[in-house]
């Protein structure tokens, strides 16, 4: 493919708008670890009888000889795939990017009902509470990756996880892990109660310490007469994490049996979104394969 004008250039490029997005129900992966992974999920989805992951794939001779692995994930057997070759005009046309890295793939979107994820029993779920930027969102999910958890909710009030720059900040991470979206806070909650997790909201008010947590588990885990505790950071949980400036509202705290805050020991009024959220995961990961 040479021409950066012709119909199929403009279709894919278009899916860096959410109308079109949600109207095809297709997003758009850039980069080689993108679609690396991408492609991965599409070929053992298709070999256990799913929905294929990856719908099309577009990249340079250059990015094909520098990530032969491309070639051989879409050539798989099961895959049923073939990259389109394309010049490096019309990769820069596609791209949501100034700086394209030479392929790009057209996805089908791959989030699941929340009724999916609880029938199959989770022990960390993360869910975004109006998370409104898709760097942090993107960031949060791999995090989730990072950290084990079996699944990352985004409540309606949050960002558009297919949002390309939200996928690029996924790193891949997106394919990892049963994604949920477009429920309410209440309802994911609810459903979580339902199926046994407990809730902790992360809050920099937050009554109890997730450090006094940590220590208690670690405590159970030596020994079986240790102090009634105010959570078991080994029992199943979904955490909740907020919005980036406002934190959680006050309903949305409400919701949870618990709000925790990380302790800061030196002069930062506070964390991040993402590097908050990275400790309360690995916190409850941590204690989860202790206990």
């Amino acid at each position: 493919m040479t021409n950066p004008r012709a119909d199929r250039v403009k279709d894919v490029a278009q899916l860096a708008g959410r109308p079109l997005r949600l109207k095809r129900q297709q997003f758009m992966a850039e980069g080689p670890q993108s679609v690396r992974e991408a492609l991965r999920a599409h070929r053992d989805c298709m070999a256990a009888g799913g929905s294929p992951v990856v719908a099309e794939v577009y990249a340079s001779l250059e990015c094909l000889k520098r990530y032969p692995e491309l070639m051989e994930l879409a050539e798989d057997p099961v895959s049923h795939l073939h990259i389109r070759v394309a010049s490096e005009l019309v990769l820069e046309a596609m791209s949501d990017t100034q700086t394209p890295q030479g392929v790009v793939a057209v996805c089908n979107f791959v989030d699941v009902p929340l009724e999916q994820v609880l029938a199959a029993r989770p022990k960390l779920v993360a869910i975004m509470c109006q998370v409104r930027d898709p760097g942090n969102a993107g960031t949060l999910l791999r995090a989730a990756d990072a950290a084990g958890a079996d699944a990352v909710v985004l409540t309606g009030a949050s960002v558009d996880i297919y949002n390309p720059k939200a996928v690029r900040a996924t790193a891949g991470s997106l394919f990892h892990l049963p994604v949920v979206r477009g429920v309410s806070a209440k309802d994911a909650v609810a459903q979580c109660k339902a199926a046994g997790l407990g809730v902790l909201a992360a809050d920099g008010y937050g009554h109890v310490n997730l450090d006094v947590l940590q220590d208690e588990s670690a405590a159970r885990s030596f020994s079986t007469d240790t102090p009634e505790a105010d959570y078991k950071l080994e029992d199943p949980t979904a955490w909740l994490f907020g919005n980036e400036a406002a934190g959680l509202s006050d309903e949305e705290l409400t919701l949870a049996d618990h709000r925790v805050a990380v302790p800061v020991y030196g002069s930062a009024e506070s964390l991040n979104l993402g590097t908050a959220a990275t400790v309360c995961l690995y916190a409850s990961a941590r204690a989860q394969r202790r206990g």
